[in-house]
């Protein structure tokens, strides 16, 4: 009969036969080293997004605004990133961080927004 080890430390296994950790330190040592390389991609990308959002919630505290693109980036925005769209009936595009969104207007210009409840 072969002898199970822990996947992690290589600690002789003993109880269920599906078992592959001899503990919880080990199983989260090995899950977390497993996806270390996602996770620093995933880790990026959020920080990206909840920077995007401190910074349109802080431009527009009353729910509706508008702001011109030198702003935004002077803050640090980065308009590559964000998490859903919408678009209205008339055609208008809204970007949203969240709860917090924005579109382009004329010019240089956007216009904030908070997401209402209609919004999906």
């Amino acid at each position: 009969m072969l002898e199970r080890k822990c996947l992690e430390c290589g600690q002789k296994l003993s109880g269920r036969k599906d078992q592959k950790f001899c503990s919880d330190y080990c199983r989260n040592t090995f899950n977390n080293r497993l996806n270390e390389d996602a996770t620093k991609y995933v880790r990026r990308i959020n920080n990206i997004l909840r920077k995007n959002r401190r910074i349109l919630a802080a431009l527009n505290p009353s729910g509706k605004r508008t702001v011109d693109a030198i702003t935004l980036a002077e803050e640090g925005f980065n308009f590559h990133y964000y998490t859903n769209t919408y678009q209205t009936q008339k055609g208008n595009t809204y970007f949203f961080c969240y709860e917090q969104g924005y579109s382009k207007i004329e010019g240089n210009q956007y216009v904030l927004v908070l997401k209402q409840d209609y919004v999906k």
